[in-house]
């Protein structure tokens, strides 16, 4: 299978951790993915330019700084289904959410309920009841979480869509994860956006385990906002730059938002003028300068997905996610059981797996035999096969020596 895998040159592209000069099989591509080569040689351009020009490098550096975030808007804008306007890189993302809720989450005493994942990240949970405290309002009950039925682990489409029409017109803001972080289920993100939307509800997205990891089409779904990191899939780096996403629709609406210069209009940016011009798009959002030095190493990682094009890694992904499940049934048996969805289409890039007496232990002998996975408490091992670097050797390598510790329990 890597013989024949068209995507597996890319390897070659990336710094793979070792040990003892040997190359680790990493699977946590969905908690920080692997170095591009070319972020060192990136990186040192920008720290010249600047040693060397000090501040004219706004201006004169290789790479402008002014307008340095604007390279990132045609190749994100293809990651997330968008308009190049309609993205921009900004800030990390749990600052993303909040923003994007200052302008999208505008409670009302009728309508001001959240609906999130009961699994939903942590720092989602967080944001969203805060945000419902600061307008006034008790988490408790402005947060709907929504649960799977008794004894499976997944949320069904239906009644996530039975829950919104049945609650629908309490409920401001839809806000789920694209990819849930916890068991690896890829929403069908447009059926949801759809029927929230119908309900007069406004619809975000936290895609920080769907971008880069699955084609999503956010403009041509009616999705209005969005955030993601870069640091996973993206391979940008641990803390790395994040990004937004806001409708064309709400371009020109005169929307509340926290403001800031570098989301003035470029062409009154210097006038250092009292009054904000937002720009027309999703560069309004910005507060300050770009954070350049971390902003750099997303250049290298989106080089690589304009050559592809996500639909080519979306299938090397399915694969390696397949083979894997295939592996694990064969060798492991019910002493894993599979928390991701069985519907290969309905997974992200990572498979979630509870596995039979599985603790911080089994995670400490899994790193002494060079396989790095995650482990979510109180059972769950996440394995990503991030398709850009993961080879079909390394799936075989996780599954043969997890097999052999689960034998020798």
């Amino acid at each position: 299978m890597d013989r024949m895998d068209p995507l597996g040159k890319l390897r070659s592209q990336f710094n793979i951790p070792t040990r003892n000069g040997q190359e680790l099989v990493y699977l946590t591509g969905n908690s920080l993915g692997c170095q591009p080569k070319q972020v060192r040689e990136d990186i040192e351009r920008e720290l010249a330019d600047w040693a060397q020009l000090g501040v004219l490098g706004h201006e004169q550096a290789r790479d402008p700084w002014f307008s340095y975030h604007e390279q990132f808007r045609v190749p994100l804008a293809a990651i997330v289904g968008a308009k190049p306007s309609e993205v921009v890189a900004m800030n990390t993302l749990t600052v993303n959410l909040h923003l994007l809720m200052v302008s999208f989450y505008r409670p009302t005493r009728e309508r001001y309920k959240i609906v999130i994942e009961d699994s939903a990240f942590p720092s989602d949970s967080y944001a969203v009841a805060s945000q419902t405290r600061f307008h006034g309002f008790s988490a408790d009950d402005a947060v709907i979480r929504l649960k799977p039925r008794e004894g499976e682990h997944t949320l069904r489409t239906s009644d996530i869509e039975a829950a919104i029409e049945r609650e629908g017109k309490q409920i401001a803001l839809v806000m789920l994860g694209g990819v849930n972080y916890l068991t690896g289920q890829f929403f069908e993100m447009e059926r949801i956006t759809a029927c929230a939307r119908q309900q007069g509800c406004v619809v975000g997205w936290d895609l920080a385990h769907a971008a880069g990891s699955v084609p999503v089409r956010l403009h041509e779904w009616g999705v209005d906002f969005a955030a993601w990191c870069s640091y996973k899939y993206l391979n940008a780096g641990p803390g790395a730059v994040a990004g937004a996403f806001v409708h064309d629709r709400h371009a020109r609406e005169d929307l509340p938002r926290f403001e800031g210069w570098w989301g003035n209009d470029p062409a009154e940016r210097f006038s250092m003028g009292r009054e904000f011009v937002p720009k027309p798009d999703a560069d309004a959002w910005q507060l300050s300068n770009p954070p350049i030095l971390s902003m750099t190493p997303l250049k290298g990682s989106l080089a690589i997905f304009q050559a592809v094009g996500m639909e080519a890694l979306r299938r090397k992904s399915l694969a390696l996610t397949g083979y894997m499940e295939e592996l694990l049934t064969e060798r492991c048996g019910e002493r894993v059981q599979l928390v991701s969805p069985a519907d290969p289409s309905q997974r992200g890039g990572h498979l979630s797996l509870v596995v039979d007496g599985a603790d911080q232990t089994l995670l400490s002998k899994l790193i002494e035999a060079d396989i790095i996975v995650d482990f979510r408490e109180p059972n769950v091992i996440r394995a990503a096969p991030a398709p850009s670097y993961v080879s079909f050797q390394d799936v075989w390598r996780f599954v043969d020596v997890l097999a052999g510790l689960l034998e020798h329990a």
